[in-house]
Order: C-alpha cells, then sequence, then structure tokens
C-alpha cells in the first residue's frame, strides 16, 4: 500500500509515503520476470533488456539506463554495448532467501532523460547442493516393555538448506522386526520422523536395539543424510508425561533483553516416585533458529539470544517432558516475534545531476528510493528537506522519488547548494536518516561586463612620450570562466578630427591606457572616445563607457613680441620731446603666449638702456615711461632693451629693442639710427650715385608732402603728449599681469597708429 500525503504551509515540505516492505509486484504494474538457476557463473546472459521493454536500440544508453536492486547490491549488470542483462555474481539462493520459496529479487530498471522506472524481478531457481542433514550424531529412545505396538514415537529432524523438491522429502529406517517410520508435513511445511513401534518388545531377549535413520531431499540424484537411533527397553512405567496443551503460543517484543521470560509450560505424570518425576528439555535444539532455552524444572522458557523481527517473524520450539523412567511427552509453543520500531529509514541513491544550468526549470537533480525494513505503522516514511531552497521532492512510481529545481536558478546569486534529505517513520520514537548531496550550478552567460565608472576623466600633460600610460579603464562580469573574462577595445567617435587610432591605444586584458604620440594642448586640448568591454561568453556580451583625455598645458611657448615689429632694415624709432614730464608714455610692448593658464601671464622689465634711470617699464602691462625731466645733457638716441617673461615653469622669455629719439618738439630734423648712419658711411657705387641723384628730387617732393600731411595732423592732436608715439593704443591694459588667450589674440581690443620711416638713402618710407 502507498499513500501520499503533500503538507503546505510548514516550515519543511515533506512528503508523505507508505512503503511495504514486503512488495507485491502484482499490486502495481505488470512486471518483467527472470529466471536463473543459484550458482550460475558470473557473466552469464539473463535477457535482453531492449526487446523485452520494447525500445529502440542504443535508447537504453542513451537514457543513461541502469539496474537498481533493494540494499545496493547489484546482482545484474547491464551491458552498454549490446543491452544485454548480465549475472554479476554467483549467486546463492540459501544466502539471499533461505527458506522462502519461491526466491524472488525485486529490481528497477531506471531510465533518465525523461524519466522512466521498470519494475522486474530475478527469480533465483534451486539445485541440489545441499544434503538433508541432522544435527545431532545420535538419538536415544528409552520405551517401556509393556508399549502396546502401534505407539508412535517423534524423532528429531534433518535440515536441508534446499527448497522446494531439491529440499527434504522423506526418511527411511534400517530394517528391523520391530519399527517402521512415518514421514509427517509439520503446519510450518517442514517434515519430521516418527518412529512406529510393529512389534512389543521384549527387554529380557533384546535389552537395546540400533537402527539407521536416513533423511532423503528430491534432488536428481537424491542426497541424504543418516543419523543412529539408540532404543533401550525399558522396565514397566505405566505412564508418559502429558502436557496441559498440545500447542502453547507466545508474543516476544524483538527488543526484549536477554533471560526474558517468554512462556512456561507444563506437564503431569500419573505415576509415583521417580517415575512421576518430570523435567523439560528443548526436544531440537537449532542454536542458528532457536534463541531460546528452557528451565529442566519449572517449563519456563527464557530467551538468550537477541531477536530481530526483520530475520524472523515466528519460532515454533518442540518441548519434551521427560519422567524418571524414561518416558516422555512432546508439545509445540509458537513464540511470535512483534516489531518494534528499531530500524532507521535508508536512503538509496540511483542518480544524481551536478552541476546543473542556472536559468533553466523544472531540472531534474536525483532519483532515489526509501526503505524501512519495519513492518506496519513502523514502515511508514515521510520525506523531506529544507523548506528555503528552491528545490522540490516528487513521489515517484513504489517507494521512489526526485528531486528538482523550483523554478529557475542565478548561479550569481548562489553556486553551490548543501542539499539535506530526511527521511523519518512513523514510529514509536521515530527514526530518522539524513543523506546529504551537494549540488553545484554551472556558469550562462547571462551578464555583461560593468564598467566601474559610467565615464572616466583622464589627464595628460603635453608633450608626453610615447606609449605613456595614462590610466585605465575597469569592467567586472560576475559570472564565471570564459563567461567572466573581460577584454577591452576603442570605440572611435562617428566623426573623430584626428583619428583616435593615432591618439591612444588599450590593453585588451587589463583595461590600461596608452598614449601614441605626444600631445600638443596648442594643437588638441581635450577629446574623447568610448571603451567597450566585452565577455568571451557564447554570445558575447558587452557594455560601453565614455572617456574624456584632457590635456594639461606644458609651459613650451615663449612669448611673441606683436609691437613693435623687429624689422633690421627699417626700425621704428620713437619721438620723445625733451619738455616731456616724468611718467610721460613712450610706446607700449604688445606680446602674447600661446600657452594658457600662468604660463600665459606676461611680465615686463627693462633689460638695457643707453642712459639707465630716464626710462621705465610698467611690469604688468608693458608700458615703456620717462621715468625723470629729460635735460640738454641726454644723448638724444637712445636705445633700450625690453624683456618679456611669462609665468611657468620654467619662465619663457623674448626681447624686443627700442630705438627712442629725443627731439626738441618736432622741427629738429630727423636723426637716422645709427645702424643707418653706418650704412651711409660705406663708399657709393658710382652708378647708385646718379640713381640716388634722379631719384632724390622726386623723393624730395614726395617727402616734402607727407612731412606737410603728418604736421597737419600732430597739430589736430588733442594734447602734446601723444606727438611722438609711432603706435598709440586706445584703450588700457589690466593690472597685474597680462593675460593672454590660448589662441594667441590679446584678450582685449587695442588700437594702434604706426609711425612710418623712411630711408633717406634710397627714398623708401
Amino acid at each position: 500500500m502507498e499513500m501520499v500525503q503533500t503538507k503546505l504551509h510548514q516550515k519543511k515540505r515533506q512528503v508523505m509515503i507508505f512503503i511495504t516492505l514486503i512488495l507485491s509486484w502484482e499490486a502495481g504494474s505488470e512486471s518483467i520476470r527472470y529466471s536463473v538457476l543459484e550458482e550460475t557463473e558470473s557473466g552469464t546472459f539473463v535477457a535482453n533488456l531492449t526487446k523485452d521493454l520494447g525500445l529502440r536500440m542504443g535508447e537504453l544508453a542513451a537514457r543513461g539506463a541502469r539496474v537498481v536492486f533493494k540494499g545496493n547490491r547489484q546482482h545484474l549488470r547491464l551491458d552498454p554495448d549490446t543491452s544485454d542483462l548480465l549475472l554479476n555474481d554467483k549467486l546463492d539462493r540459501e544466502e539471499l532467501c533461505g527458506s522462502t520459496e519461491p526466491c524472488v529479487l525485486p529490481f528497477q530498471v531506471l531510465l533518465e532523460n525523461p524519466f522512466q522506472l521498470f519494475q522486474a524481478a530475478l527469480v533465483i531457481r534451486d539445485v541440489n547442493d545441499h544434503a538433508p542433514e541432522f544435527l545431532a550424531r545420535e538419538m536415544q529412545l528409552k520405551i517401556s516393555e509393556i508399549t502396546i505396538p502401534g505407539k508412535v514415537f517423534p524423532l528429531k529432524m534433518a535440515q536441508d538448506l534446499d527448497a522446494g523438491s531439491n529440499g527434504l522429502q522423506s526418511y527411511i529406517i534400517s530394517s528391523n522386526p520391530h519399527f517402521h517410520i512415518l514421514t509427517r508435513n509439520r503446519k510450518d511445511g517442514r517434515k519430521s520422523p516418527e518412529l512406529v513401534l510393529d512389534k512389543a518388545l521384549d527387554r529380557e531377549e533384546q535389552p537395546e536395539i540400533r537402527l539407521t535413520l536416513t533423511a532423503l531431499d528430491g534432488g536428481s540424484p537424491p542426497r541424504s543424510g543418516t543419523t543412529e537411533i539408540q532404543i533401550l527397553v525399558l522396565d514397566i512405567n505405566d505412564n508418559t508425561p502429558e502436557f496441559a496443551q498440545e500447542f502453547y503460543e507466545a508474543q516476544v517484543p524483538e527488543n526484549s533483553s536477554l533471560g526474558f521470560p517468554v512462556i512456561t509450560v507444563s506437564a503431569r505424570d500419573l505415576d509415583a516416585g521417580s517415575f512421576g518425576e518430570v523435567s523439560y528439555a528443548l526436544f531440537q535444539v537449532d542454536d542458528v533458529n532457536e534463541p531460546f532455552e528452557i528451565n529442566a524444572n519449572t517449563g519456563e522458557i527464557l530467551l538468550k539470544k537477541k531477536l530481530d523481527f526483520e530475520e524472523f517473524q515466528s519460532y515454533q520450539v518442540d518441548i519434551e517432558a521427560t519422567d524418571g523412567g524414561g518416558l516422555s511427552g512432546k508439545c509445540s509453543v509458537v513464540i511470535k516475534v512483534l516489531d518494534v520500531n528499531d530500524n532507521a529509514p535508508q536512503l538509496t541513491m540511483s542518480s544524481l545531476t551536478s552541476p546543473i544550468p542556472e536559468n533553466l526549470p523544472e531540472i531534474l537533480v536525483a532519483v532515489f528510493s526509501v526503505s524501512d525494513a519495519d513492518s506496519g505503522h513502523n514502515q511508514q516514511v515521510i520525506c523531506s528537506i529544507d523548506d528555503n531552497l528552491p528545490f522540490v521532492l516528487r513521489p515517484s512510481v513504489e517507494n521512489f522519488y526526485t528531486l528538482v529545481t523550483e523554478g529557475v536558478l542565478d548561479r550569481e546569486e548562489r553556486a553551490e547548494y548543501n542539499i539535506t534529505i530526511t527521511v523519518t517513520d512513523m514510529g514509536t520514537p521515530r527514526l530518522k536518516t539524513e543523506h546529504n548531496i551537494t549540488v553545484l550550478v554551472s556558469d550562462v552567460n547571462d551578464n555583461a561586463p560593468a564598467f566601474t565608472q559610467t565615464s572616466y576623466t583622464l589627464w595628460v600633460r603635453e608633450n608626453n612620450s610615447p606609449a605613456l600610460h595614462i590610466g585605465s579603464v575597469s569592467a567586472t562580469d560576475p559570472d564565471a570562466g570564459a563567461n567572466a573574462q573581460v577584454t577591452y577595445s576603442l570605440l572611435p567617435p562617428p566623426d573623430p578630427l584626428v583619428p583616435l587610432a593615432t591618439l591612444v591605444s588599450i590593453n585588451p586584458d587589463n583595461g590600461h591606457l596608452f598614449a601614441l604620440a605626444s600631445l600638443d594642448y596648442e594643437a588638441l586640448r581635450a577629446f574623447e572616445f568610448r571603451v567597450g568591454a566585452a565577455d568571451r561568453g557564447s554570445p558575447a556580451l558587452s557594455s560601453q563607457a565614455l572617456v574624456r583625455v584632457l590635456v594639461a598645458d606644458a609651459n613650451d611657448n615663449a612669448p611673441f613680441v606683436l609691437y613693435p615689429l623687429q624689422n633690421a632694415s627699417a626700425p621704428c624709432t620713437e619721438l620723445v620731446p625733451r619738455a616731456a614730464e616724468p611718467g610721460y608714455l613712450v610706446t607700449k610692448v604688445v606680446a602674447v603666449d600661446g600657452d594658457a593658464g600662468q604660463n600665459a601671464w606676461l611680465s615686463f622689465q627693462l633689460l638695457k638702456a643707453t642712459e639707465p634711470g630716464l626710462f621705465g617699464v610698467w611690469a604688468h602691462n608693458g608700458e615703456v615711461r620717462t621715468a625723470r625731466l629729460l635735460s640738454e645733457r641726454d644723448a638724444p638716441k637712445q636705445r633700450l632693451v625690453v624683456l618679456v617673461r611669462d609665468n611657468g615653469e620654467p619662465p619663457l622669455s623674448a626681447s624686443v629693442t627700442l630705438h627712442v629719439l629725443l627731439v626738441d618738439g618736432f622741427s629738429q630734423p630727423y636723426l637716422p639710427p645709427p645702424e643707418a648712419e653706418a650704412a651711409a658711411a660705406a663708399p657709393a657705387d658710382p652708378l647708385t650715385v646718379y640713381l640716388v641723384v634722379a631719384l632724390a628730387s622726386v623723393s624730395s617732393l614726395f617727402l616734402f608732402s607727407v612731412l606737410v600731411f603728418v604736421a597737419v595732423r600732430l597739430c589736430r592732436r588733442a594734447g602734446e603728449a601723444s606727438a611722438g608715439r609711432c603706435a598709440v593704443p586706445e584703450g588700457h591694459f589690466p593690472g597685474h599681469l597680462l593675460d593672454v588667450s590660448g589662441t594667441g589674440t590679446l584678450s582685449q581690443s587695442y588700437q594702434y597708429e604706426v609711425c612710418l620711416t623712411g630711408d633717406h638713402r634710397t627714398g623708401h618710407i
């Protein structure tokens, strides 16, 4: 009988199934029976399972077929190539089944993918490999000489381990005039000999008789065993002991302790004296099958050996009562062993799959069977697993269960499960068995790599060396194995100004970024691109992150002087009236720096002067002003060298040379610079002289017109302060240092007026 009861809404899911150990194979689906003789050699062909189960060729091997016997004893094995069922070892029917006939060993054929189970049985046929055997080599009987013919005397039985027709069948006795032998069938199926008196005995004629008792089995040829019977003829003893009952019944729990009193039998003898004194003894002592002893004086049967209900459920004990004259009587005691819950359930694992893939529902993890050697209520079992696990137990055919996943598993959440299957019986006290299995979850590529940041900002100073490591990106993948190995790559922007492959490279294994070329802040201040991270799974999954590279400025550009221009052929000379007051603005040096930030902050200083202390340069804006009143002693031609320096580290600089002419108003003839005088001192070529003379008149007229034009313009000036400058800025310079933008233009707009100087030798203006 099998009952399944599911208990929900409890801490543990429990599946209730009642399993009867004495399996009734005909009660379920029809099973296949195979028959073999005991002692058959190992490897002997039994059957072809493919044919018997109606399956296709190769299907048994493809579905992982296996043969499962109770208790994990594999009496048969399956040849995976031929699907033949072969004997795994020699089988001894007497060892496996004892006296039980027929000897049937149930087994199951288990198939996976999909799960299917076939019931089968192996019948072991007996061969006559044991001869009948008497436990005692000699038996003794005391018979009164007045015994009437026809009296029956029970004798001790022989034992034969074979069964059926090969077991003990009959007894014979040696030829004699006084006795013959009868073979009686007992209720327990065994055969016992009885000696029958045919002719009255005469002690005076023959006080002792010796006979040979032979036990025969039904084999071909039959086997036999013998024992000697000694018969002593006694004087007159009129009464034999008689028991109060011919049959007694008793019950004893299997866990009873040694010395436990089972039952007391009683016999009486009507004779007097020693002929009326009765003593008790076990009629046939079998040290293997009879764990009992009897008190010779009281008739109390005691337990002398531990009982096991699962081995023997009942015993039949024959008791002999003998009086002082040698006469005896006999009775039988049937002792039933009561089952107690002394056997814990057993779990036999037939199939276990580990690892199992994640993200798949209803995966068959294990197939197992449960059993309990007890009987009745003690045999009923409950199977359960922990409630907080994503697995469920499902009862299958007979006493089999399947363990399947409940929903889908996520390896990244949990990669290993330790499952304890608990099997508890319903006896008192309850006994349980725990079986632990470990189930690993294999990885599926279901997670894309994830960057530690959505965007990265990297700084690199310009003028870097090629192959410089400028930073790293990092992505992680929670998968395992190849699914977690990340490969990095560059993803160029759609319309790059500069090819990305010429700027940076990435190590595909660790995400290290390297600058391939020396970067120039003035040419490229920043650029950005995307980095991809892909795993090595199938299919590969990927993600992206933005990388922004900022180029840091280095002080690699010296200041550049915009004004005054350094023209060696026609240098610009500033005119300063001698009446100028201190602080008179002579000119303004204008410079720019291609760098940025503090590298572009400029400062000015007077490096050299014809007369130190006469002029000064404002450090922040480059204005050249008079430092004191001019006097007649001051040389009319002054040469100033102004140094322009940036604020970088190390600082870079440039210098500019200024020519200043001190004049009394603007009526004083123009004095050429020293370079012009040196050129005029050289001897002139005759042809040059003629040309100069030819052009002098024309040039003089043109020069006179220009001087008139300049004089008119100068008269219109609002103040005298600006009369002698070649370039006049309109607007103001900011305080502190001059800040120049990175594009090479001034930070504010300035307007200049530039003076024109003529070459008195060539007539060019």
